[in-house]
């Protein structure tokens, strides 16, 4: 008697008698869309490289074939990518605990691929609070990720591919079931409020306030001195004063500039007066001397 491997044995959905339900309780064999699943069976790469393998073996696999992120390329997206082939055998696999965090943590130091790879596993089979406490830390990872689908090959990161997986709605081609919003878990004490790396905005805008009033203080000079010794601070009353002797000096400029151009235009309006009396004064002096020597001859 030969076996024979029956992927679609999978696909029942009769009920959860054959296949185990997900932590957060829905089907695994729903998780993916109908068509994608047969176009993931009937390809050539699940065929060859995921029949028979283990949750070993998946690394093995996405170190030696997974190149890029995506659901389906090519003509009318009827090829589904390596990535997406591995996400439904770990659908069929449903590793635990143990070994989701061993991909998380020191697979995915090493290999970014298989990191994302068990962060979208994580995203479509774990409870919400589970998944926002998972896959948060890795919003700072912010090695490359090249990603592939309808449109071609684009750059992108993995901190980005983890927030599509905790913002949007379909992410490789996938349709995600909707997550709890985090402010809802918060209050029902599920979630602890989450911390940024940058800290509290608000402790850092009064950081950087207190450092300016510092520069403003330290570069303006000593202030005036009380009866006790202690230096008054005037950051204002000292930048309307330094506003305003730069206003003086603006003016101060200004006028010198005009002066020296009135003095310019003064000196030259001199020395045409001057050419003008000179030219005057030669004219009357020719004059005179012709109508002299007219007396003369006439005599």
């Amino acid at each position: 008697m030969t076996h024979r491997a029956d992927e679609r044995a999978f696909l029942d959905e009769r009920g959860s008698s054959r296949v185990a339900l997900c932590p957060n309780g829905q089907n695994p064999a729903t998780l993916l869309e109908k068509p994608v699943i047969e176009r993931i069976i009937d390809s050539y790469f699940y065929k060859d490289q995921c029949f028979g393998v283990n949750e070993a073996d998946v690394v093995d696999r996405v170190v030696a074939h997974v190149s890029f992120v995506g659901g389906t390329y090519g003509s009318a997206g009827s090829k589904p990518t390596p990535f997406l082939c591995l996400l439904f055998k770990l659908l069929q696999l449903a590793p635990g605990d143990d070994v989701l965090a061993e991909y998380l943590g020191y697979g995915g130091e090493r290999f970014k691929y298989l990191r994302a790879l068990a962060c979208f596993y994580v995203r479509l089979t774990r409870r919400s609070e589970d998944v926002y406490r998972v896959l948060e830390p890795f919003l700072e990872d912010r090695r490359k990720l090249r990603r592939k689908g309808m449109a071609g090959t684009a750059l992108t990161y993995v901190d980005d591919f983890v927030d599509d997986l905790l913002t949007k709605d379909r992410v490789c081609g996938t349709s995600l079931w909707q997550l709890t919003k985090r402010e809802l878990l918060e209050d029902l004490d599920k979630l602890e409020p989450r911390v940024s790396p940058l800290g509290d905005i608000e402790d850092l805008l009064e950081e950087m306030e207190a450092e300016e009033n510092d520069e403003a203080v330290n570069g303006g000079g000593e202030g005036e001195g009380s009866d006790d010794g202690e230096v008054v601070e005037e950051t204002g009353s000292r930048r309307r004063s330094r506003s305003r002797e730069s206003e003086r000096s603006r003016r101060r400029s200004y006028s010198r500039d005009r002066d020296d151009h009135m003095d310019v235009d003064d000196r030259d309006d001199d020395h045409r007066s001057r050419r003008r009396s000179r030219t005057s004064s030669r004219s009357r002096s020719r004059s005179r001397s012709g109508s002299s020597d007219r007396r003369g001859g006439s005599r």
